[in-house]
């Protein structure tokens, strides 16, 4: 059995949510919370496969993981799970060109035991993962609860600078579930995707970016100029993507989401395809492109309910 990743909740209020969820520790450790996509890695008949936090088996992943993972450690730990984050542009799902990464990376961010999920604790994994060479989402450091407020506050600020999404706030012992907090400007980055597909989009999804601002701005007690300045970028983070989106449909051309994949084998391209399809995603594929022994594929991916929606409007269907 291989559990899925558990879901983390949001601390919307810092102080407040630290208190509660970790009142009976001393110390938290602080982590950073990447933007890709979630996989499971583990060995199945002495090959490494990567799940989806969906609970598919992505051949693009699979061949990936297999590149940059080291085998030896399935071998040495057969009950254990790595649970990494995929980070890069060659990124099919969440691409990001923020972090220092040419193509895609894997960072682990947990290590658990199948079957129980039970993980193991924040300095046991490290040291763990140290040893097998993988790379690692950053840690910033262990402090106590009533330090950690003003910590994760400086930390999330230099953060929101690079555009990177924000921290997950761990018990040393991983006995307590973990919390999240993101930064102003990853809401932001979320919006402007979304919007630009808003009919295809949950409004969950977009409402819920919207209310994080608002708790964040209160807690931070900002200056009017700094409240105007974070005003601007939600509602340009809302607006511009959408008139984009609708200037596009205008001028005929179709509403997609553009991403690329770099692969060794043209068989992982082929499975990869049939991958997309079989999840009902409607993909155009460019020609593969040789770059040294592997290829690049770049990919538009076609939001048809945007698309129509917008349409119908040009047609003068009423909302």
């Amino acid at each position: 059995m291989i559990k899925g990743f558990p879901k983390i909740k949001r601390a919307m209020l810092l102080e407040p949510a630290i208190n509660s969820q970790f009142s009976d520790i001393d110390t938290i450790c602080v982590e950073e919370k990447m933007n890709g996509f979630n996989v499971r890695a583990i060995a199945i008949d002495g090959k490494i496969t990567a799940i989806t936090r969906g609970g598919y088996v992505c051949p693009y992943s699979t061949e990936k993981a297999r590149d940059l993972l080291n085998i030896d450690f399935f071998n040495d730990h057969p009950d254990l799970v790595l649970h990494g984050e995929m980070v890069g542009p060659d990124n099919p799902y969440v691409p990001k060109n923020i972090y220092d990464i040419n193509s895609l990376d894997f960072s682990i961010f947990d290590i658990r035991h199948k079957g129980s999920g039970e993980p193991l604790p924040v300095n046991e994994r490290r040291k763990m993962a140290e040893e097998y060479g993988f790379t690692q989402v950053r840690l910033f450091g262990e402090f106590t609860k009533e330090e950690a407020t003003g910590k994760i506050h400086a930390i999330i600020k230099e953060l929101g600078k690079i555009e990177h999404e924000g921290v997950v706030i761990k018990d040393p012992n991983m006995n307590i579930s973990p919390i999240k907090y993101t930064c102003s400007q990853s809401n932001c980055a979320d919006l402007r995707h979304a919007f630009r597909f808003y009919n295809d989009v949950g409004r969950d999804y977009l409402f819920s970016r919207v209310v994080r601002e608002g708790f964040q701005a209160f807690e931070w007690g900002e200056s009017e100029e700094d409240l105007k300045k974070r005003c601007l970028q939600l509602g340009e983070s809302i607006l511009n993507p959408m008139i984009e989106a609708i200037t596009d449909m205008e001028k005929g051309e179709k509403v997609a989401e553009e991403v690329q994949i770099r692969v060794r084998s043209l068989d992982t391209l082929t499975e990869f395809k049939e991958y997309l399809r079989r999840q009902g995603i409607d993909a155009m594929f460019d020609e593969p492109e040789k770059i040294g022994n592997e290829f690049l594929i770049k990919i538009k991916k076609l939001n048809k309910s945007t698309n129509d929606k917008t349409l119908s409007m040009f047609k003068g269907e009423l909302w």
